[in-house]
């Protein structure tokens, strides 16, 4: 007995020492494969920049603003009696528009009127008398004043149904009818709004560095999405004496002309404003720039030195741009900003390259443009991926978020201009070589 459980208890310890063996082979064997592993090099899509002559002009939101526009409304209380327009309808200046009850007024003013005849009598008889010396000169200055009372009376009563009869201030277009046939109006309330509408106003604000470009005179072109395939003409008549503390904007005044009213007070417009000459600039598309705090960049695919094997190997470094404008999806590149770098992802300071600190311009001009079709490329940034020597934009595809980020350069023979998103520029440097990060 004893010796059977000897013998159990010796086979299970072999077992398990058997399977204890193995589990430490497979360990070894995976921390060994750990440790030799380089993931591979990141993808990226590349996009050659080039010098293009952008406008110098200015794109900002405006507001369409009547010259003239008013509320019309009720200057004294009373009743309508008349109603003498139709919504939307054209209207001159004068033309009346709401009469109010004035029969109470009407009394008033013919009484006012017979009281008047009778002072004119009374003052005509005591001028003759106190002339011959029968009155005394008393009785006459009192009629001379009632004759006046009365015929300021009768003035008043005249300008209380002036008042009640609602005309036209200028010519516009009417708005929607507020008021309807036997409705009592107070004093003040709306009636119809009135619009001039040729010509109109455009208001928009433009930022403080940009003011002094701007003149009394100087042409502009205003389109709106609402208005398709016209395109407005006008010219800067006003800009405002203060700058907004909040927005550091200042305002700005066009008039142009609106010719069968078609844009209204209130509608937003595209101002294009020309500020000067063409100007030189790197075309990029929009998602190529990393914008922060410390300033905007891109990323450019350059050739790299691993630190530690000293081999040569394409990978992507920061460079800081000065950016200014944009057309659509492509923003303007028009100088590059020599200034430190951000702390790279183990939070130790990075140290700029020389060609950074020199500053110049994110591509530079005197570079060929070269022969490369437009489009977008795919190298790998790894040892093999395209030849020393060309400068390329390029778009990372990260492998954790499955998205793109445009990036763009310029060939040339000091290497290759790109760019990234921000949110994918650390796993850029998690892919990059062992030692090295993405961003040197």
């Amino acid at each position: 007995m004893l010796k059977r459980m000897i013998l159990m208890l010796a086979v299970a310890l072999a077992v398990l020492g058997g399977l204890g063996f193995f589990k430490y082979r497979q360990i070894s064997a995976a921390i060994a494969q750990g440790k030799s592993f380089t993931p591979p090099p990141t993808a990226v899509t590349t996009l050659v920049a080039k010098r293009e002559s952008w406008p110098a002009t200015f794109n900002v939101i405006g507001t369409a603003q009547a010259i003239q526009g008013v509320t019309v409304s009720a200057d004294l209380p009373g009743t309508v009696d008349k109603i003498n327009f139709e919504s939307g309808q054209q209207i001159k200046a004068g033309e009346i528009l709401v009469e109010l009850d004035t029969r109470q007024e009407r009394a008033q003013l013919a009484a006012a009127e017979a009281d008047a005849e009778l002072a004119k009598i009374t003052y005509a008889r005591q001028q003759k008398l106190v002339s011959e010396g029968v009155v005394a000169r008393t009785e006459y200055d009192n009629a001379l004043a009632q004759q006046k009372s009365t015929e300021a009376r009768v003035g008043e009563i005249k300008a209380t149904i002036e008042r009640k009869i609602i005309r036209a201030p200028f010519s516009g277009i009417i708005g929607l009818r507020q008021a309807n046939l036997g409705q009592y109006l107070a004093a003040g309330q709306a009636i119809v709004s009135l619009q001039s509408l040729n010509p109109i106003y455009v208001n928009f604000g433009v930022p403080q560095q940009t003011a002094p470009q701007l003149k009394v005179g100087r042409a502009l072109k205003i389109t709106s999405d609402d208005v398709r395939g016209v395109q407005f003409s006008g010219r800067v008549t006003a800009l405002d004496s203060v700058v907004d503390q909040t927005t550091r904007n200042i305002q700005v005044q066009a008039t142009l002309t609106n010719s069968g009213g078609k844009l209204r007070p209130g509608m937003f417009v595209q101002v294009e404003l020309s500020l000067g000459e063409a100007r030189n600039v790197i075309s990029l598309p929009a998602t190529a720039i990393n914008y922060a705090p410390y300033g905007d960049s891109v990323y450019v695919v350059a050739e790299m030195q691993d630190p530690k094997t000293g081999k040569n190997y394409k990978g992507v470094r920061q460079q800081f741009v000065k950016v200014e404008g944009s057309r659509g999806d492509q923003v303007a590149v028009v100088r590059r900003a020599g200034r430190s770098r951000p702390p790279d992802h183990r939070g130790a300071p990075r140290q700029e390259p020389a060609d950074l600190r020199r500053g110049g311009t994110a591509a530079r001009p005197d570079l060929p443009r070269g022969d490369h079709p437009h489009g977008h490329r795919r190298p790998r940034l790894g040892p093999a991926a395209g030849s020393p020597g060309r400068r390329r934009a390029v778009q990372h595809r990260g492998p954790a978020h499955g998205t793109r980020a445009q990036a763009a350069g310029t060939e040339g023979a000091a290497g290759t201009a790109g760019a990234v998103r921000r949110d994918r520029v650390t796993i850029a440097a998690r892919h990059c070589r062992p030692g090295t990060s993405a961003l040197q």
